[in-house]
């Protein structure tokens, strides 16, 4: 009995004692856990929580030592990443865990972190670990970084870094830096001689090898592989003090190794594959042994143990296409001279331009006095209890291709060489999806601008006229509320003569679909009635180009929520819509009958139909704030919508305003709601015959907008039944 007393006591002692402790750090873990957006791995923190016993997991580990949190380690959903909201800030974030003064571990994977390190992350002055790994961290390293002295371990892997890695010679204590999978370049960072292991695979290294390599006696592993190294492989490499692992893989590495290379004994892994060598392998590394792993593959090794190798023409070829020509000095003189001459004819040739356009404005403003001024096209029926507006159809196309270039960076032609960096020879962890047009890769271009990159393998031969039209075709889906295309690559098929390659470069949204907004309660709070009627019409508008404003029209494009993706101002962008093939031209997908399966929810008996059907349903989610699963739960619901809006309403029928999403409630006018569900019924028609067509759509859309704008005004928001 008293061994139990004195247990108890001890725990109530244990117990007081990690109060305090939670006392004074509590409070910034607590807005930690509300600056993550309250991921499900910190779901059940609150103010009564003692931290400092938690009990550490593979996902949540908190170490107290000495009054103070020394480790906070969270990891999110590696499977399903996220990115947090527009709302949040990486300074703020970095800013409240500074005030844990003692804190020596830091990390924060796949939490959906975005923005660029702050510069003051020196702040963090204690820090030994620090692994922000699996986010989207996008911009420099900052140099303060290299301030931090008793860093150990620097993971900065699975970001979107660009740009050139500090020096951090001055971080003696460091051991273990990770910055793969990033844009980081071009040049190798300085470093310590005391590293242990450095890995920074599929980055934008380029030149060659540095020799400074060789005073890392303590470095066990080296990992440059997916990058632009060129030149040849010093031979030191092998023979590291302490070398264990070697990759260099996917380079542009070039020459023939010394026949003297000698390897540590210790060595277990070499990986040369994928480069431009010739000649024969060193005896140490000719074959794979019980100790060692070689792969040598896809050089032009002619003594190599794999029989995929190139012709040694080859590697001469492709060696002498990364190397830089050289440039004597009296064309680096005549190159100076032709961009002197350059310059002074490009600003004569700007004042002129200049001048020609003020003259043409002020001509256009001088004739624009002497006529009325017509809508962009649009005729509109003043009367809105007529239905739909009058289109005038000869200049609304004209009209929608002005807007869609706009805030866009130039239309490219790609090489193929761009598209099999962007893509990193088609990595598999950089697969998205398929679908039945091809497969899709998350991509970066070479100035860091994440990009998406279809695939699309095309059957037959084409004609040069059929293949500047469809390029042509290409070119013009460019819109603000599409995920445009910004360029193309046409290649041959390698693999199969038969087949023609096109890859597609399109935009890329960091924001989420508008599906992850309506999943998440918190995110869908957030969009109440003004902010989801923005984002409606800017669908009905992508819709709209992609049915009238490129000829011939884009029809059945799979308009559903998760491919809605939000920009950073929730301008919403159609992801999914239907690029063009060459004609008569057969897809090479596995997925056709998978595509048309997932597609049965929303009905095709008429394509231009079947979007309007499905706009219809987007709708409807989001005036409920439901996520409908079958046509029978959308049919029950639209019975209900309509029920509403007859004269005569059973009176055990719910409301309209209680049918809409409990989160609008307060915010919207009643006239802009009863128009929206007005037109989202009409959607919704059994008979697609009977679906009005987009015109129509964004017709309504834009009355109940004005409606709303105008109650909004007059500061008395009618929400009457």
């Amino acid at each position: 009995m008293k061994a139990l007393f004195l247990g108890l006591l001890s725990l109530l002692f244990l117990r007081s004692s990690n109060a305090q402790i939670a006392a004074s750090e509590t409070n910034v873990l607590l807005q930690v856990q509300q600056l993550l957006e309250y991921p499900q791995v910190l779901q059940g923190w609150n103010n009564w929580t003692n931290f400092c016993s938690l009990p550490p997991s593979q996902s949540l580990a908190v170490v107290c030592s000495g009054n103070h949190i020394t480790e906070l380690s969270v990891v999110g959903n590696i499977t399903n990443p996220r990115s947090l909201s527009k709302n949040f800030s990486i300074h703020s974030f970095f800013s409240t865990l500074t005030n844990l003064s003692n804190l020596k571990v830091l990390s924060l994977v796949s939490l959906g972190l975005w923005g660029p390190l702050p510069r003051d992350i020196d702040l963090l002055g204690s820090l030994e670990v620090l692994n922000i790994s699996s986010n989207q961290i996008y911009g420099n390293i900052p140099a303060s970084i290299a301030t931090i002295k008793n860093l150990k371990n620097l993971v900065l892997a699975d970001n979107v870094l660009y740009g050139r890695i500090p020096n951090l010679k001055g971080l003696q204590n460091l051991e273990e830096l990770d910055l793969s999978n990033n844009h980081l370049g071009p040049r190798l960072p300085s470093l310590s001689g005391n590293v242990v292991s450095v890995t920074l695979k599929n980055n934008s290294l380029k030149f060659e090898i540095p020799s400074a390599l060789q005073s890392y006696d303590r470095l066990e592993r080296l990992d440059l592989s997916a990058n632009k190294l060129s030149g040849p492989i010093p031979s030191f490499l092998f023979s590291l003090q302490s070398i264990q692992y070697l990759s260099l893989s996917r380079n542009h590495l070039s020459g023939e190794l010394a026949k003297n290379v000698s390897c540590n004994k210790n060595l277990k892994y070499v990986d040369i594959s994928n480069n431009f060598l010739i000649g024969k392998l060193p005896v140490c590394i000719q074959s794979n042994s019980q100790n060692r792993t070689v792969i040598s593959w896809w050089n032009c090794l002619s003594n190599s143990s794999s029989k995929y190798q190139h012709r040694y023409s080859f590697c001469q070829k492709e060696a002498l296409a990364v190397k830089p020509p050289a440039m004597n000095q009296k064309k680096r003189t005549t190159m100076k001279l032709g961009i002197v001459l350059g310059i002074i004819g490009a600003t004569v040739g700007i004042v002129c331009t200049i001048g020609i356009l003020v003259f043409i404005i002020y001509r256009r403003k001088a004739a624009a006095k002497a006529r009325h001024h017509k809508d962009n096209g649009f005729i509109f029926d003043q009367n809105p209890a007529r239905g739909s507006p009058i289109v005038d159809s000869r200049h609304r196309p004209q009209t929608m291709r002005r807007m869609a270039t706009f805030g866009l960076p130039p239309y490219q032609i790609f090489t193929w060489e761009e598209i099999h960096d962007a893509s990193n020879n088609f990595d598999y962890s950089n697969l998205v999806g398929e679908d039945s047009q091809g497969q899709v890769y998350n991509a970066w271009l070479r100035d860091g601008s994440p990009v998406l990159l279809k695939r699309m393998n095309v059957k037959h031969k084409h004609s040069p006229q059929i293949m500047k039209q469809y390029k042509e075709s290409l070119s013009k889906l460019r819109h603000q509320n599409l995920v445009s295309v910004l360029g193309h690559c046409i290649a041959n098929n390698v693999g199969n003569p038969n087949l023609t390659t096109i890859y597609v470069v399109q935009e890329f949204s960091i924001n989420g679909s508008l599906r992850d907004h309506f999943k998440d309660w918190r995110k869908r709070e957030v969009l109440k009635w003004p902010q989801r009627m923005g984002i409606i019409i800017g669908v009905a508008k992508g819709i709209e180009f992609l049915h009238r404003g490129v000829a011939p029209g884009h029809f059945g494009n799979n308009i559903k929520m998760k491919n809605i993706m939000l920009d950073e101002n929730l301008n919403p962008k159609i992801s999914s819509y239907t690029l063009p093939v060459p004609s008569k031209v057969g897809l090479e997908s596995p997925l056709n009958r998978d595509t048309a399966r997932e597609s049965s929810l929303y009905a095709c008996e008429n394509p231009e139909k079947d979007d309007i059907y499905q706009l219809g349903v987007i709708l409807l989610q989001v005036i409920t704030g439901k996520l409908f699963n079958s046509r029978s739960e959308i049919a029950e619901m639209k019975l209900q919508l309509e029920t509403n809006l007859t004269d005569v309403m059973p009176d055990s029928s719910p409301k309209m305003s209680d049918l809409a999403d409990p989160s609008l409630r307060g915010t919207f006018a009643y006239g802009s709601l009863k128009a929206a569900v007005e037109i989202t019924v009409h959607c919704l028609e059994d008979d697609s015959s009977s679906r009005p067509s987009i015109d129509d759509v964004v017709w309504h859309l834009q009355y109940s907008i004005q409606v709303q704008e105008g109650w909004n005004s007059s500061g008395n928001l009618d929400t009457r039944v």
